[in-house]
């Protein structure tokens, strides 16, 4: 089952009430951090441009972005995908209210299949922490032991793969942008698992992982720049840009050059 196929967790993901505010205010410096990118981009190509979103969820950049005219008016077409029907079905009544059709479209295609995709665009993005999801899939999260199970994330074949094949999906000049990652160091993890417990999960993890799981299939994993820089060969290190989204050492925006 796909993390956010269950009507509970899924309720609780997009519910202020169940998020912690350090979660809040990510989401808010993220979205702040899109709309300078975004901006950036149409001036520098003169012209509005086309965005991928992986993992569009429930819409809420779409929301956001049409909300604000002067930066809506930079986007020529927005393509959102996602595996969670529970999710794109949110998003879809979100873009039908709006009556946006004509200049979103959403599909439910797995990350992993990217390559499927035909088009290319200017602007390749993952949004709250979506870029730290994607777990391999021999991963078992019902054995999985704070005491005695360790997952070596040395490599993520999945998180090369699906970025790998963004890559090749930019066009000239474009860039891909991971919205929000967290920074692996422990007391972002502390932030982490009470996030995860204040939506009611139970965590499976301990100190000793670089990333966070629930028994209830959430999986959300911790950045390095050197760890980027292992998980995406084929891109040198002077092609990426990071920013960080606050003072804490909580979360960072990545910017990776064409």
């Amino acid at each position: 089952m796909n993390m956010y196929d269950n009507p509970d967790t899924v309720s609780h993901s997009f519910d202020e009430n169940y998020l912690s505010p350090y979660l809040i205010q990510a989401q808010w410096a993220e979205f702040v951090a899109l709309k300078e990118v975004i901006h950036e981009f149409s001036l520098r190509l003169q012209r509005s441009i086309r965005i991928l979103d992986i993992g569009v969820g429930s819409g809420r950049i779409i929301q956001n972005l049409y909300d604000i005219p002067e930066i809506w008016q930079y986007v020529a077409h927005y393509t959102g995908t996602d595996n969670a029907v529970l999710c794109l079905d949110l998003a879809s009544k979100m873009v039908n209210d709006l009556g946006i059709n004509d200049k979103v479209t959403l599909l439910n295609l797995d990350a992993v299949a990217l390559d499927q995709l035909t088009g290319t665009y200017d602007l390749i993005m993952t949004t709250w922490f979506t870029a730290g999801n994607f777990f391999p899939d021999d991963f078992d999260f019902k054995s999985y032991s704070r005491a005695t199970s360790k997952l070596d994330l040395t490599v993520n074949s999945k998180f090369t793969t699906i970025f790998s094949q963004a890559y090749g999906l930019l066009a000239p000049q474009g860039e891909i942008v991971l919205g929000a990652c967290y920074k692996d160091n422990d007391a972002t993890r502390m932030k982490q698992e009470l996030s995860y417990q204040k939506m009611g999960m139970a965590i499976i993890t301990s100190s000793e992982d670089s990333f966070t799981a629930t028994q209830e299939r959430f999986w959300s994993q911790r950045f390095t720049k050197e760890k980027l820089y292992d998980y995406l060969p084929f891109v040198v290190p002077q092609q990426f840009a990071f920013k960080d989204l606050d003072t804490y050492e909580y979360a960072m925006q990545v910017r990776i050059k064409k």
